[in-house]
């Protein structure tokens, strides 16, 4: 029996890999939903949230705050709201460990300054070191009190002194991260003025994280203005409450997508949104910067009967990879990618595996997630023999896979970095991942998963 603590050893498959994945909810739009039903004017129910660290850790903080969030049934929760005026917290206030999770490390500090007491916000130890300042400092213009040791660094540990603010403009460069602008604009329509929110940055990376938060907020009645870039107004007054379905997480079925071009397979996930905010969705247009096919097939739907119509709003996403003359999977080098993002992990194993060169740019903001994702990912990549070039803001492959030789590889506690090993264990003999337990942060079920569909033990659905 394999120890916890012992290294994975990464599933090789023994020839291309063919399957259908299920992937678990967003944890991007499971937390922006949770926070948004604990603001909201009455009950919200939730249906098919993420159970994960990350979604655990914001529900013990809101709960913390005054909602009440129960399971009443698998992956559906009910919200009861944060009484109106906020909770009155204990004397010596409350404690919320944000854990590696920065949603809410900067989406619940907005959310503490309507409660009625301090709220204290620590967590893990590789947490300490991203970055907070542009929210804490946001807060601070808002009249919020902010203290403690992370109040002068920008960091964790910090306290937050509530009893409600005015609102009003307030600005921020949120150049390191969109979360920042997310986190205060969730909480923006419960400020007594709303919020006037500009960006003071040459840019924000992920944009699409902050129209989702728009989008949602708009879904809740909030009214959102973003007619002027780099500046939002959201107006004061209620949240609506919701009822609605969370999107299947993108962004982790990225690893399963690239396991089809790295074997030269075909991967499907079902219940994929023709029209989305989540920056997951990318990876029709990267992919194929791989040589890999990319197909969406929409799905039919019964109506009546009248036989089927075509459904525009979900359908299929197949990936298909390609095999050379000789039977090797083909993946071709796809010169410079920008914008890659949270994907950039899964794009670099890719890259290491690519015929050919390729380079990874705009992803500066990477070095402030759950480790330096920049170092890491150049310090894995030359265990295995790969040799990496770090930019300020980029990172260059060489390609050609046949100098890569098996290694151990660190993890950093982060899930991205498991994934990324995972992904060249399918083509490098002897990968050994080191605490494949992280995956647990966004997807609790990750190994499981990974191995059904290497080896094809679970059927079609992996």
């Amino acid at each position: 029996m394999t120890h916890p603590a012992d290294p994975w050893p990464a599933p090789r498959p023994n020839g291309p890999v063919h399957g259908t994945v299920r992937v678990p909810g967003s944890k991007s739009l499971t937390n922006r939903y949770l926070v948004l039903a604990a603001l909201a004017e009455g009950p919200s129910r939730l249906r098919g949230v993420l159970d994960s660290r990350d979604s655990r850790l914001m529900v013990q903080a809101l709960t913390a705050l005054g909602a009440s969030i129960s399971q009443v049934a698998p992956g559906t929760v009910e919200v009861v709201p944060v009484p109106d005026g906020g909770p009155r917290l204990p004397a010596d206030g409350v404690t919320i460990d944000c854990g590696l999770a920065g949603t809410v490390m900067r989406f619940v500090p907005p959310v503490a300054a309507l409660a009625s007491g301090a709220v204290h916000f620590t967590g893990d130890e590789a947490a300490l070191a991203r970055p907070m300042g542009p929210v804490l400092e946001a807060l601070a213009a808002l009249g919020v009190r902010v203290d403690g040791p992370g109040a002068e660094t920008g960091t964790l540990p910090f306290t937050i002194h509530g009893g409600g603010a005015d609102g009003g403009r307030v600005e921020v460069d949120a150049s390191g991260s969109s979360q920042f602008i997310s986190g205060l604009l969730l909480a923006a329509p419960r400020l007594r003025r709303g919020l006037h929110l500009v960006h003071t940055g040459a840019s924000v990376p992920s944009p699409e994280h902050i129209g989702m938060t728009v989008a949602v907020l708009r879904r809740c009645g909030v009214t959102v203005d973003d007619s002027v870039p780099g500046q939002w107004r959201v107006s004061p007054g209620p949240i609506r409450s919701l009822d609605t379905a969370v999107e299947p997480d993108l962004s982790n079925a990225g690893p399963f997508l690239a396991a089809a071009v790295a074997t030269g397979g075909t991967v499907s996930v079902p219940d994929w949104p023709a029209e989305t905010t989540q920056i997951g969705d990318r990876w029709r247009s990267i992919l194929p910067a791989f040589g890999a096919t990319v197909e969406f097939s929409p799905v039919p739907s019964a109506s009546g009967t009248t036989g089927t119509e075509t459904r525009t709003d979900t359908g299929t996403l197949t990936v298909s990879g390609s095999l050379d003359e000789d039977g090797r999977p083909r993946i071709t080098a796809p010169g410079d990618l920008d914008g890659t993002a949270e994907l950039a992990p899964t794009a670099a194993a890719l890259c290491l595996l690519a015929d050919g060169p390729g380079r990874l740019t705009g992803i500066g903001h990477l070095r402030g997630h759950e480790t330096d994702r920049l170092t890491a990912l150049a310090t894995e990549s030359g265990r295995l023999g790969g040799q990496v070039e770090e930019g300020p803001d980029s990172l260059s492959f060489p390609g050609g896979r046949d100098h890569l030789h098996g290694a151990t590889l660190q993890t950093y506690e982060d899930h991205r970095m498991a994934t990324f090993a995972a992904v060249l264990g399918l083509a490098v003999p002897g990968v050994l991942v080191r605490d494949i337990a992280t995956t647990a942060k966004t997807m609790p079920d990750f190994p499981r998963m990974w191995t059904g569909l290497v080896d094809g033990s679970d059927g079609p659905d992996a």
